[in-house]
């Protein structure tokens, strides 16, 4: 019976992706995926990545239409950058509980109590937020971003985790927001020293949005990119993973013959995940969900984000 449903499930993925063929002919559309995605979308990717590669690809792109297979913000930030753009999204309800504990009120108030500061905001933020934001950076760029600016004082939202992180390489002053992500978060101290025990061959590479404990002990520290890029030229062939469990197709593709390991088995994020083959398919046959940002919003969203794709 097993076997007859994965049959089946293959079956049913074979025609999804010769409709898909189809539709993007027809829409002349692009497929952005997030490395966080179900691997069914990563497969069918135009492009794969982290939020800064997908912003400059949806900055770049000739097509038509972006399918933008990531959480909404993803989705805001295409449709900034390349306003003349439709930019659908398979699934509306895939959003972003970090980018919801920083407000527009809450950034306005801390503004007027640090009135010289820049706001620097992680690009895990809406659009009303990167409205009122300076610049944004990821976490591949983040540093870079904070040196660029003349400030010494800076404004981070929302992520305290990474805004710890990135403390540690500048001098400035880091008036940090007390926002999260639930997935990386959720990696404890112990769970790596239960894996480091269980795998002591392996390195423990992991995401500056884990906790700072858990950071510390890791003996690669980096963006998703930059995991990825560690594991591919890294002589180790073993690792422990601290980052959602979705980059594992790409770490699996680059180097077929390591070994990887997630750190927990909470390292999902049910919103990257809500996202799969079929409703990437019926978006682009209904041309639904579509993003839509006002105009006013997206003019002062857009000088924060091009400030940060100009950093080098």
């Amino acid at each position: 019976m097993e076997a007859l449903a994965l049959e089946r499930k293959a079956e049913q993925n074979r025609e999804l992706k010769e409709r898909l063929l189809q539709l993007k002919k027809e829409r002349n559309a692009i497929i952005l995926a997030h490395y966080y995605q179900r691997d069914e979308i990563q497969e069918v990717a135009d492009f794969r990545g982290d939020s800064f590669l997908l912003a400059q690809k949806a900055a770049q792109t000739d097509a038509d239409v972006i399918v933008f297979c990531g959480v909404h913000f993803m989705g805001e930030s295409a449709k900034i950058l390349a306003p003349t753009k439709r930019v659908i999204i398979p699934d509306e309800r895939a959003g972003c509980p970090m980018a919801d504990m920083v407000n527009v009120e809450g950034l306005r108030a801390l503004k007027k109590q640090h009135p010289g500061a820049t706001v620097v905001a992680y690009i895990n933020t809406s659009a009303d937020v990167k409205s009122e934001t300076d610049i944004c950076c990821t976490s591949a760029n983040a540093v870079k971003v904070i040196e660029s600016v003349e400030s010494d004082e800076i404004i981070w939202v929302p992520d305290k985790n990474l805004g710890d992180y990135v403390s540690k390489f500048t001098n400035k002053k880091m008036i940090i927001w007390e926002g999260y992500c639930n997935t990386h978060d959720m990696l404890t101290v112990k769970d790596v020293e239960e894996m480091k025990a269980q795998y002591p061959n392996a390195q423990f590479v992991v995401h500056p949005e884990c906790r700072p404990e858990v950071a510390k002990l890791g003996d690669f520290i980096g963006s998703t990119t930059a995991i990825i890029k560690y594991c591919k030229e890294s002589d180790c062939q073993e690792f422990i993973v601290g980052t959602e469990d979705g980059t594992g197709y790409q770490l699996r593709l680059d180097s077929p013959d390591k070994k990887f390991h997630f750190a927990t088995k909470y390292l999902v994020c049910p919103n990257m995940k809500v996202n799969n083959l079929k409703k990437v398919v019926r978006c682009l046959e209904t041309m639904q969900p579509e993003i839509y940002v006002p105009t006013d919003v997206a003019d002062k969203a857009r000088l924060s984000l091009e400030r940060m794709l100009q950093v080098k």
